[in-house]
């Protein structure tokens, strides 16, 4: 065995007994190993209370490794080969191996879960799970099993493909399958349950996503320094870049689910699960104090051809996040503070209390805050901005028209997923088709006139590298893709604008989407990108594989537009209710009958296409109007340079027209002077 690999193997010992001390440590100081057992109640075993929590650690920190292989291969190395033939490096196929056996050892650690959370549930020692019919049942009964069945399956699929895979974009797309095997387990927890569910739910998605990648991505650095390979100081540059935001992205998410689970301050000092969300709030800080030393001594030293330093300190940083990380799991096992009050049945399916009669104005003012919606927002105005500064500052223009319309499409989202609409939208059926009308019809079209992508490629920089791929790189590949020219085509956007309302609510889908948090962020999403994706391809601002010309732009319009109108007036003419279960455990005492409101949705779906129709009509007049003059510009231009002196006439396109205009004419005179002459 090599010096190198020696190294690796010790940090990773140090790093694993780390995280055991830690989680140990939590398990015993919160509780969660020491109830006591009840007299007649089943008892899982010692086996179950302490090997539960070391197969959850053991997965978090062998999909955080995954996911760190997937990243260096991906994004962190360098890619070879340049535009027309990319492939990955030697040592980025390297971590494609990595990653394979990573993903093995992730499935098995969630398998090993699964098992434990079935004793768990069930009060019965591992044994009797394993040989009854207990484990079967489970897996499609219960969230918590179909959750990890999904990641062991994931899992799988990733270490399968990753042995085969030798291409940039098959990287990634493993990186991303690996990102979604990520969610499903954490999200079944804790923040499923929680007083403000909603807010919960997506605090753990978000602080999920971003612990991964900052753990894994250390940790993989590290080993490419103890094993002394080439581009350390690109791969820590790009780290150290990386690592700023998913550090924001962590404490940002930890806090709020900190305030979901504490409401009450007090709770840090005097429940188990606040004293370990503070510690755990210490280990945040100190890795925070990690970070900051990285970006001031130690990537100078690696720029200065002193990797040394770089490695200790990061080995010692990767110890205390894995030691973090166990802390996470004993969390995670400790069981947060009842609520005072017991919780009604509504606030158990809403995530809030019954609001009071709707009104316009409580329409206007009952704000609901939504945690999802408010980063989307934040991150898309925020980079939206960031490329119009950096373009303003290197002397470029960037039109104002287009930064407003961005602005106005941001509004209309928050306006509609943050205030009383986004209340009163689980509610009311009626309410809630407004909901999907705005985000599926309006915002799209100022979004979508905001021209994101031109301004992404004008204000992102060419990677440093020749035949490298940065942002700007994979943003034109994306463009160029076979799967977007098969998406993005006219036909095939339409099919999706215009079948998935029907599809979605004329089947089961629609109730689960609305019984389940994440599924109804999923459709929500769904009516915004379906919208943006329609109107992409029909007012076409943006570098797009397939252009229609205005006329066939006016004319689906047109033919798509009526089929709102026809869900609409379906929606109306219809004698059951939708999602009848969920509208008939939420029936506000103040609303009118569950089927009288669908009618009033389905009258706001019927009605509300003249809006956008409106909208898009004067856009697309603009547009022509502006490629006409851009047109005939361009033909005074040829025009010009032809006739200048040692231009080339041939190219005077209409100069060339008239020409032949003239011959025609001299040849009809011609034909006529000699039919007289006869």
């Amino acid at each position: 065995m090599s010096k190198g690999s020696l190294g690796v193997w010790r940090a990773g010992a140090v790093a694993a007994a780390a995280a055991a001390a830690a989680l140990v440590a939590g398990l015993v100081l919160g509780g969660s190993v020491t109830e006591k057992v009840i007299p007649g109640l089943g008892d899982a075993g010692a086996l179950t209370r302490w090997g539960l929590p070391v197969s959850r650690a053991a997965m978090d920190l062998l999909s955080a490794l995954t996911v760190g292989a997937l990243l260096a291969a991906a994004a962190f190395l360098p890619v070879e080969g340049g535009r027309g033939a990319a492939r990955l490096s030697r040592d980025a196929v390297g971590y494609l191996g990595a990653a394979s056996w990573l993903a093995a050892g992730w499935a098995a650690a969630a398998a090993a879960t699964l098992v434990l959370t079935v004793a768990d549930v069930l009060g019965q020692p591992v044994g009797d799970v394993l040989t009854g019919s207990e484990l079967s049942g489970y897996v499609g009964s219960l969230p918590q099993g179909t959750a990890l069945m999904i990641v062991v399956l994931l899992a799988v699929v990733v270490a399968l493909l990753a042995r085969t895979t030798t291409t940039p974009a098959a990287a990634f797309g493993l990186l991303a399958m690996a990102a979604i095997a990520l969610l499903p387990a954490p999200l079944t927890g804790h923040s499923a349950s929680a007083a403000n569910h909603a807010t919960a739910t997506t605090g753990v998605a978000l602080h999920v996503a971003a612990v991964a990648p900052w753990v894994g991505g250390l940790a993989i650095v590290c080993v490419h320094a103890l094993l002394r390979r080439d581009r350390l100081p690109l791969m820590a540059d790009r780290f150290s870049r990386m690592a700023p935001w998913c550090y924001i992205a962590v404490g940002v998410s930890g806090l709020v689910n900190v305030i979901v689970r504490l409401p009450d301050p007090a709770e840090m000092a005097t429940t188990n699960y606040g004293r370990l969300a503070l510690a755990k709030i210490v280990a945040f800080g100190v890795l925070g104090w990690f970070g900051w030393w990285h970006r001031s001594r130690t990537l100078p030293a690696l720029a200065d051809r002193k990797p040394g330093a770089f490695t200790r300190f990061a080995s010692v940083e990767a110890a205390v996040m894995a030691a973090t990380m166990g802390l996470a799991v004993a969390l995670a096992r400790t069981a947060p503070p009842a609520p005072a009050a017991p919780e009604s049945a509504v606030k158990s399916l809403l995530g809030y209390d019954m609001p009071p009669e709707v009104t316009p104005v409580r329409l206007l003012t009952l704000w609901q805050f939504d945690l999802f919606f408010a980063v989307l927002t934040a991150v898309l105005g925020g980079l939206y901005l960031a490329g119009v500064v950096r373009l303003r500052r290197r002397g470029d223009s960037w039109p104002l028209g287009r930064t407003a319309a961005w602005i106005i499409g941001l509004v209309t989202i928050v306006a509609v997923t943050q205030s009383g609409v986004a209340k009163y939208a689980p509610i009311l059926f009626s309410v809630h088709m407004a909901q999907h009308m705005v985000l599926n019809m309006l915002a799209p079209i100022f979004l979508v006139v905001g021209a994101p992508v031109t301004l992404a490629l004008r204000a992102l920089k060419p990677a440093r590298e020749r035949g490298d791929r940065g942002p700007r790189e994979w943003l034109t590949a994306l463009l160029h893709s076979r799967y977007l020219a098969v998406v993005a085509h006219p036909a095939v956007a339409t099919l999706i604008f215009v079948v998935s309302t029907f599809a979605l609510y004329y089947t089961p889908l629609f109730e689960a989407a609305m019984r389940n948090h994440l599924g109804h962020i999923a459709m929500t999403v769904h009516f915004l990108a379906a919208g943006s994706l329609f109107f992409w391809v029909l007012l076409g601002v943006d570098p797009a594989p397939k252009k229609l010309p205005y006329p066939a732009r006016l004319i689906l319009l047109f033919v798509t537009m009526p089929f709102h109108a026809f869900f609409g007036i379906a929606l109306m003419n219809m004698s059951q209710a939708l999602a009848r279960g969920w509208y008939t455990a939420v029936d506000p005492p103040w609303g009118t009958t569950i089927l009288h409101d669908q009618h009033t949705g389905g009258a706001i779906a019927w009605a509300f296409g003249e809006i956008p129709t409106f909208i898009v009509l004067i856009v697309l007049a603009f547009q022509w109007f502006a490629d006409d003059q851009r047109q005939a510009r361009r033909m005074d231009r040829r025009a010009d340079r032809a006739a200048a002196a040692g231009g080339r006439p041939e190219e005077d396109e209409l100069a060339a027209y008239n020409a032949r205009l003239a011959k025609l004419a001299e040849r009809d005179v011609n034909r006529g002077g000699a039919r007289s002459g006869r």
